[in-house]
């Protein structure tokens, strides 16, 4: 007759009772593991989401902060209003108060971010460019619709309201970009909630055309 199998000694039976608890605690690590990864992904995936949502939320407020800073002195590389702002340092400004998003800092830059548009579709919020400076996409204003522009002109001057239609803007006009769609790739992992200030009554501001003067930007 063959002979049975063997039992596994005494001596040997707890050896095989710990690597059975090995093997089941490392298969166990692994899923929750697996479970954790899955877990921080979805977060990541919800935080993207929100933080679209905001930005598109954010964008629709952007023109009214804007207006906001009307009359405040242009400063060539000013970023802020208590001491001026240029082209380009106006819609950093603006952006980052309501976005909480920082953007690039020339006006070139932020022409090679965000969606191109065309002229006939453009919304609130969207940024326009211009060619004042005998190069191509040197000066940057946030569209307020209506067929105005909200920028920061020249030395000498003050952040004002502009009519895309007029002769002037039409001749130097490079192209608008949309950011709704960028800005989430822009922001920091974790960006601070940022509120838009509204002024109760917002300014109006009349239309002064540069007349043949060249309109000055940041640094390029």
């Amino acid at each position: 007759m063959p002979e049975a199998p063997h039992a596994p000694s005494r001596a040997l039976r707890p050896l095989i009772v710990v690597v059975a608890m090995v093997l089941v605690h490392a298969t166990s690590a692994q899923g929750a593991q697996r479970h954790a990864d899955a877990t921080l992904a979805e977060a990541a995936r919800a935080s993207l989401a929100e933080a679209a949502d905001r930005m598109l939320q954010g964008t629709r407020e952007i023109g009214l902060f804007a207006l906001s800073l009307v009359g405040i002195d242009y400063r060539y590389g000013g970023e802020s209003p208590e001491r001026g702002l240029d082209c380009s340092g106006l819609i950093r400004y603006v952006f980052q108060h309501v976005t909480g998003v920082t953007l690039p800092r020339t006006a070139q830059e932020l022409s090679r971010i965000g969606k191109d548009i065309r002229a006939a579709d453009l919304e609130p919020g969207d940024l326009v460019f211009f060619n004042t400076r005998r190069f191509a996409f040197s000066h940057v204003g946030i569209y307020l619709g209506n067929d105005r522009f909200i920028h920061a002109p020249s030395r000498g001057g003050e952040v004002g309201v502009a009519s895309l239609g007029s002769a002037y803007w039409q001749k130097r006009y490079n192209g608008a970009r949309r950011l709704v769609g960028v800005l989430p790739a822009l922001m920091p992992s974790l960006i601070a909630h940022a509120e838009a200030s509204v002024p109760a009554d917002p300014v109006h501001a009349a239309d002064d055309e540069p007349g043949d003067a060249v309109i000055e930007d940041q640094q390029p």
